[in-house]
């Protein structure tokens, strides 16, 4: 719910509330914001202060306004849309190799943190994995790989690590799709995530990250090839 602001600086409180209602879900991305009229009421703040809060916030990519229609909510927050206009001026090489070290400490966090209901939901995303390998389904592959991976990040328990991971992964998953597809135009890797899973599962933090550190090495030699 919205609560009225009352500190002197009620540009950057109308900024903080309105990108915690999108970063909650309550507003969702695509969809458009409530009108003006309202949002000054409910808000209590005036015209001029709420338009200069939305003003900055479309600057900086989370909404955009449509002339004529409204104001949409175009990201989910200020940095994921640093993130993707950071990613956009990097290699794929370089954006690898930061998500490399996001999931080395993630399997590590995992190993040493998880819940059984955790392990449950990674062997299951394992599972979806096999089951679009046999059938040869690359996008069903790609969804499901991106799953188990986010929810090895999500059984961590570090709120930041989950955020930066979950922007970073959804800037770069068109080029990991079209990668993929690259790679195993003839079949589909076969249950590549046992080891880390089974680490995981052991609490064995130091194999954990091994493995995530040896799919990357592999990753990168194939991309380096792909450029030659």
């Amino acid at each position: 719910m919205l609560t009225k602001t009352t500190r002197i600086n009620l540009v950057d409180q109308v900024i903080l509330q309105i990108e915690s209602l999108i970063e909650s879900g309550e507003w969702e991305i695509g969809k458009k914001i409530p009108a003006e009229p309202i949002l000054v009421v409910e808000l209590n703040v005036s015209r001029n202060t709420l338009r200069e809060g939305i003003r900055a916030l479309c600057h900086a990519g989370v909404l955009t306004t449509k002339q004529g229609d409204g104001t949409y909510v175009s990201s989910g927050s200020t940095l994921g849309v640093a993130i993707q206009r950071r990613i956009q001026h990097s290699s794929l090489l370089d954006t690898l190799e930061v998500r490399n070290a996001l999931e080395q400490e993630a399997a590590r966090l995992s190993a040493e943190r998880r819940t059984e209901q955790d392990l449950e939901k990674i062997r299951f995303y394992q599972g979806e994995c096999s089951s679009y390998t046999k059938s040869r389904d690359m996008e069903g592959y790609v969804a499901a790989d991106l799953k188990l991976h986010q929810t090895i990040v999500e059984s961590t328990g570090n709120q930041m690590l989950i955020d930066l991971y979950a922007h970073i992964t959804e800037s770069i998953q068109e080029s990991i799709t079209i990668f993929l597809r690259k790679r195993f135009t003839e079949e589909l890797p076969h249950d590549e995530h046992h080891q880390l899973v089974e680490a995981i599962a052991a609490q064995d933090a130091k194999e954990a990250t091994a493995n995530v550190q040896q799919f990357f090495d592999e990753l990168k030699k194939v991309i380096k090839m792909e450029e030659m």
